[in-house]
C-alpha cells in the first residue's frame, strides 16, 4: 500500500494494514521488530565532505590559483615577498570566509531532526505510555492532544474536535479542522487531507487519536529533507561574473605580456630583463586586491542591512538581491500579519468598520455615515457573543512585547474586536459563569456554550428584551452564517426583538455571499434564553435562536507591505504570492496590495498538476498568485522563472518553504516566525518578517553591486594603462624602458589598495530604486564599459609615455629621471581617475567632490605615500626614484590631471544632452 493514499482509505482498512488493534496498541515484540525494520523516526542527512576537504575546495577557483601563482612569481623571482605575503593573505582570508558559509549552509538539515517531537503519547499493550519520538514506528497508535507536537504522519482514528496548525507545513493560516470518518480522494492535496496529522505540526485545539503511516524520511518532512538534500549549491551572479572575469582579464593580461617580452626580445633588449619586465607586468595586470575589495565591499553593506533589519548568511547574496528581477513572497506571516482580525460586522440594520491591526485591543468602528458608538447594542450584542462563545484566551503585553493569543486564532480575534469597544473579557466571564459547551463539529459547523447570568448583577442590556431574572441561563451560538441562520426564528434590532422575515433572512445570506467572496471569513451570533438547567443537548437548545448579527475577518495584509509593493514595481521587480491558503483569500489579499489586476492568472496546486514544466514557463510571467501549493510545487514555481532568466528571491518562514528557499537566486527567512529549517536554508533573515525590510535590503544590494562594478572599473583601467604604457613602448624601437618592475609593483599596490577600497564605500546614486534591475545575463564589464576602460586605459598609458618623453627627449633630464617623471605621472593620474569611477552617469560636481570622504582621504594616502618615495633617501635606491623640481610637477600635475578632465566634459556633455532631449 503506498504511503501517499493512506487518506484515501477507511480507518478499519489502515488498522488492518498495519495489523493494530486501535484499543490495544502494538505489542512491544512487533514494536521491536518494526523499528529494525523501518529504522528509527529521525530525518537523515546524506554525507557531507568534511571540514578539511570543505577547507581545501575553497582554493580550486581559477582567480586563486592564479593569485597564488602570482604569489610564487613576486617571491621567489622578483624578491617581492612583501606583496607576495599579502596575496597569499588575501587567499587564505577569502578561503576562510568561504569555509565558514558552507559549514553554516550545511546545517539546515540538521535544523530539521530538532524539529521532530522529543517524546511522544503512545498506546502500547493497552497502556498508555510515553516514549521518545525517535522510537514510534508504523502501526502505533499515538494519543493528541492540545498543545502536542504530532510525532509522525498518521491517520486519525478519532477526533474530537480536534484542529491543527499546520502552517509550518502547508502554508495554511488557519488552523485546519480534523475529522476521523471521511474518506477523500487519492489526488486530494496536502492541506486538505482533513483524516491526517503530519509530523511535527502541532495540535491548537481538541483531542484525538491516530495510527502512525509513516516514520522518519517517508513522512511529508522527511520528503522536504530528501528535496533539501537533491538540490546543490549553486554560484550567485556575482560568483560567476567574477569567475569569468578573472579568467578572461588572466588570458588577456598573458597574452599581452608575451607580445611585450617577444617585443623586447626583438629590439635585442637583455632577455634576462624582459622576462623581469614581462613577469612584474604579469603581476602587476593581475588585480589581487580584487578579492579583498570585494570581500570588504560585502561585508560593508552587510553591516548596513543588519541596520535595516536584513541579516545576510552568504556574502555574495547580498549583491544578488540586488539584481532580484522577482521576488516570490510567502502571503502568511509575511504579505500579511499572521493574526486573524475582525474587520466588518454585520447587524440587523448596520455593516460596521473596525479598523485597528493585529491582537492589539485598539480600533474604532465606523459606518458609512461616520463613527459608531461602541455602546450601540446591536454592537454590543453581537461582540458579546463572540466574546462568551469562546475559549480562547487574549494576553496583555509584558515588558514592551506584544499582546499574544492563546487557543484558535479566529476566537482570539472575536476577543480583540470585543476589547476594541472596551468590553472587559474578565468582566464578561465573571457576569456570564461557563455552564456546559457543545463544540464545534464538521457536521453541525457551529458551537454552542451555555453560560448563567449571575446573581450580583442586574440583568444586562443585551438581553433585557427577554426579562431574564437573576440565575437565568442563556445559551450562545456562533458558526456558519447559512446554517445558524436556518435555526433562527427571531433577529435583535435596534435592542428589540422582532420576527425574522424570509426577506431580511435573505438579505443577510446575500450579504454572506458578498463578503465571503471578498474572501472574509464569517461567523454568525445568536443566542437563545432557556427555561430549564438541562439536560443540554444540541437538538433541544440550537433552535428557535435569536439573531444577533455576523462578524467579518480575515488575516491582514501588513500596513508597510503595499507600500514596499509600490516601491517594487518602480524598481522593475515583479512580486508573486505563493500560500498554501485558499485561493479566493489569497487572490482578494493580492489585490489589496496591488499584485493582482484584471488579466493576471491565479493558480492553485490542482491547476499545476495538470500543466507540464514547459507549458508553465509559457505562463508563469502572467501569474501572480499561487493558492494550495506543496513544496514540490513552489521548486516548480521557481525552476519556471529561472528558466526564463530571471533572478529569483524567495521569502518563507515553515518547513514547507525551505526546499524552495534553497533553490533559489536568494532564499529570504522570517527570523521571528520563521523555523530553524527555513533559517538555515536561506541566504538572507529579516530580523523584523517585514517585507519592507526586503526592499531597504534590495537598495543596499544595488548600491553594492554598484560599488563593486566602480572599482572593478578602477583597477582594470588603471591595469590597462600600465600594460598599455610597456605594450606601445615596445613597439617603438629603441625607446627605452618607461618603468622599471619595482616602480611597476608599487603603482599595483597603490592603486589596488585605498582607492579601490575607498570606491566600495561610495554612497548610493540618486534614483537608484527608480530604475529597473540590470538584466539578468548582463555582464558585470560591459561593452559600454569595457570600452571606456579601454580609452581611460590607453589616455593614463598615454600620458605616462608623454611624462617620460618629455623630459627624456626635450628636457634632456636622462632615462633615470625620465622614469621618475613615469612612475609619479602615472600615480597621480590613477589616484585623481578614481574620481571619474564615482559615477558613470553623473559629474563630480553633481555628486560633490567630497561627498564620498573615505576617497578624499584615499588621495592623500596615496600622494604622501608618493611623496615619500620620491623625497626619503631610504626608499630612493630601492625605487630608483629621486626628487622633482616645481616644473616637473607641472608637467606631472597637468598630465595626470587629462583622464579626470576629459571624463568631466563627456558627462557634461552627456547631461546637456539629455537635458535637450527631455
Amino acid at each position: 500500500m503506498r504511503e501517499h493514499i493512506w487518506h484515501a482509505k477507511k480507518v478499519r482498512e489502515v488498522l488492518d494494514h498495519w495489523g493494530v488493534d486501535p484499543q490495544q496498541g502494538l505489542d512491544s515484540e512487533t514494536a521491536r521488530t518494526r523499528l529494525a525494520e523501518w529504522g528509527p523516526n529521525l530525518l537523515q542527512a546524506k554525507a557531507k565532505a568534511s571540514p578539511l576537504e570543505q577547507f581545501v575546495r575553497q582554493f580550486t577557483d581559477f582567480i586563486v590559483l592564479v593569485l597564488i601563482g602570482a604569489a610564487l612569481l613576486s617571491g621567489p623571482l622578483l624578491g617581492e615577498w612583501t606583496d607576495a605575503i599579502a596575496i597569499l593573505a588575501i587567499v587564505f582570508l577569502n578561503a576562510t570566509l568561504g569555509f565558514i558559509q558552507e559549514y553554516r549552509a550545511e546545517r539546515a538539515l540538521e535544523a530539521l531532526k530538532e524539529l521532530t517531537a522529543p517524546m511522544a503519547t503512545v498506546l502500547r499493550q493497552g497502556e498508555t505510555t510515553t516514549i521518545p519520538a525517535k522510537e514510534v514506528v508504523p502501526g502505533d497508535i499515538i494519543l493528541l492532544e492540545t498543545g502536542s507536537l504530532v510525532p509522525a504522519d498518521a491517520r486519525l482514528i478519532e477526533a474530537h474536535n480536534l484542529r491543527t496548525n499546520e502552517s509550518s507545513l502547508t502554508g495554511e493560516s488557519t488552523p485546519v479542522e480534523k475529522v476521523a470518518n471521511e474518506t477523500l480522494d487519492e489526488q486530494t492535496p496536502l492541506g486538505d487531507r482533513r483524516n491526517m496529522v503530519h509530523s511535527s505540526t502541532v495540535v491548537v485545539y481538541g483531542k484525538g487519536r491516530a495510527v502512525v503511516t509513516a516514520t522518519g524520511m517517508n513522512t511529508e518532512l522527511g520528503k522536504i529533507a530528501g528535496m533539501l538534500q537533491e538540490i546543490g549549491e549553486e554560484q550567485t551572479p556575482l560568483q560567476q561574473e567574477l569567475d569569468r572575469v578573472g579568467k578572461l582579464l588572466v588570458y588577456g593580461c598573458l597574452t599581452i605580456v608575451a607580445v611585450v617580452f617577444g617585443l623586447g626580445l626583438i629590439h635585442q633588449e637583455p632577455p634576462l630583463e624582459m622576462f623581469l619586465v614581462a613577469i612584474s607586468l604579469a603581476v602587476a595586470a593581475i588585480p589581487e586586491g580584487l578579492p579583498a575589495v570585494v570581500t570588504i565591499a560585502l561585508a560593508l553593506g552587510v553591516q548596513r542591512m543588519v541596520k535595516r533589519n536584513a541579516l545576510v548568511r552568504r556574502l555574495p547574496s547580498v549583491e544578488t538581491l540586488g539584481a532580484a528581477t522577482v521576488i516570490c513572497a510567502d502571503k502568511t506571516g509575511t504579505l500579511t500579519e499572521n493574526k486573524m482580525t475582525v474587520r466588518q460586522v454585520v447587524t440587523a440594520n448596520h455593516n460596521i468598520y473596525v479598523t485597528g491591526e493585529g491582537y492589539m485591543p485598539e480600533g474604532r468602528f465606523e459606518v458609512d455615515s461616520g463613527p459608531l458608538s461602541v455602546d450601540h447594542c446591536d454592537l454590543q450584542l453581537v461582540l458579546k457573543i463572540g466574546a462568551l462563545c469562546n475559549n480562547a484566551e487574549l494576553k496583555a503585553p509584558s515588558s514592551g512585547g506584544d499582546w499574544t493569543v492563546r487557543g484558535d486564532p479566529t476566537e482570539a480575534a472575536l476577543l480583540v474586536s470585543a476589547a476594541k469597544a472596551h468590553i472587559s473579557l474578565s468582566a464578561l466571564e465573571h457576569d456570564y459563569p461557563f455552564v456546559e459547551e457543545i463544540p464545534f463539529d464538521a457536521r453541525r459547523k457551529r458551537m454552542t456554550i451555555v453560560r448563567a447570568v449571575s446573581d450580583d448583577q442586574n440583568a444586562p442590556p443585551d438581553v433585557n428584551c427577554q426579562a431574564l431574572s437573576k440565575g437565568r441561563r442563556v445559551a450562545f451560538v456562533k458558526g456558519a452564517p447559512d446554517l445558524v441562520l436556518e435555526l433562527c426564528t427571531h433577529i435583535y434590532v435596534d435592542g428589540k426583538v422582532e420576527r425574522l422575515s424570509d426577506r431580511k433572512r435573505q438579505q443577510l445570506l446575500e450579504t454572506n455571499s458578498q463578503l465571503a467572496g471578498q474572501a472574509l471569513r464569517l461567523l454568525a451570533m445568536a443566542y437563545r434564553p432557556l427555561d430549564s438547567d438541562g439536560p443540554y443537548t444540541a437538538e433541544n437548545i440550537e433552535r428557535d435562536l435569536i439573531f444577533a448579527g455576523m462578524q467579518a475577518m480575515i488575516d491582514p495584509p501588513r500596513s508597510e507591505a503595499k507600500a514596499a509593493v509600490d516601491k517594487c514595481k518602480r524598481a522593475g521587480i515583479e512580486v508573486v504570492m505563493i500560500t498554501g491558503d485558499h485561493r479566493n483569500t489569497a487572490v482578494a489579499i493580492a489585490r489589496e496590495l496591488g499584485l493582482y489586476k484584471e488579466g493576471d492568472l491565479a493558480l492553485t496546486g490542482a491547476d499545476l498538476d495538470k500543466i507540464g514544466d514547459s507549458e508553465l514557463e509559457q505562463i508563469i510571467e502572467r501569474v501572480r498568485v499561487y493558492a494550495r501549493v506543496s513544496p514540490e510545487h513552489k521548486l516548480r514555481i521557481v525552476r519556471a522563472w529561472k528558466a526564463r532568466g530571471h533572478i529569483v528571491a524567495m521569502t518563507g518562514d515553515g518547513v514547507n518553504d525551505a526546499p524552495a528557499l534553497k533553490e533559489s537566486d536568494i532564499g529570504i527567512a522570517m527570523g521571528i516566525t520563521g523555523t530553524d529549517v527555513s533559517k538555515e536554508s536561506s541566504d538572507m533573515i529579516l530580523a523584523d518578517d517585514n517585507f519592507a525590510s526586503i526592499v531597504a535590503a534590495i537598495e543596499e544590494g544595488r548600491a553594492i553591486f554598484d560599488n563593486i562594478r566602480r572599482f572593478i572599473h578602477y583597477l582594470l583601467s588603471c591595469n590597462i594603462g600600465e600594460v598599455m604604457t610597456l605594450f606601445v613602448s615596445s613597439l617603438i624601437p629603441g625607446f627605452p624602458l618607461p618603468l622599471l618592475p619595482i616602480q611597476i609593483l608599487w603603482i599595483n599596490l597603490a592603486t589596488d589598495s585605498v582607492p579601490a577600497l575607498a570606491l566600495g564605500v561610495e554612497p548610493a546614486e540618486p534614483g537608484i530604486m527608480e530604475r529597473p534591475p540590470r538584466p539578468a545575463r548582463e555582464t558585470i564589464i560591459t561593452r559600454g564599459i569595457a570600452s571606456v576602460m579601454g580609452f581611460q586605459g590607453l589616455l593614463i598609458g598615454l600620458l605616462t609615455l608623454g611624462a617620460f618623453a618629455i623630459e627624456y627627449y626635450l628636457v634632456g633630464g636622462g632615462v633615470e629621471r625620465a622614469r621618475v617623471m613615469a612612475f609619479s605621472a602615472t600615480i597621480f593620474a590613477q589616484n585623481l581617475h578614481a574620481f571619474n569611477c564615482r559615477s558613470q552617469r553623473h559629474s563630480l560636481l553633481r555628486l560633490g567632490p567630497f561627498s564620498n570622504p573615505w576617497l578624499v582621504v584615499a588621495f592623500l594616502l596615496v600622494v604622501i605615500s608618493e611623496m615619500a618615495i620620491i623625497y626619503l633617501p631610504f626608499f630612493q635606491p630601492v625605487f630608483a626614484t629621486m626628487p622633482l623640481s616645481l616644473q616637473d610637477w607641472g608637467i606631472v600635475i597637468g598630465l595626470g590631471s587629462i583622464p579626470l578632465i576629459v571624463m568631466e566634459a563627456v558627462k557634461l556633455l552627456r547631461a546637456w544632452r539629455e537635458k535637450r532631449r527631455c
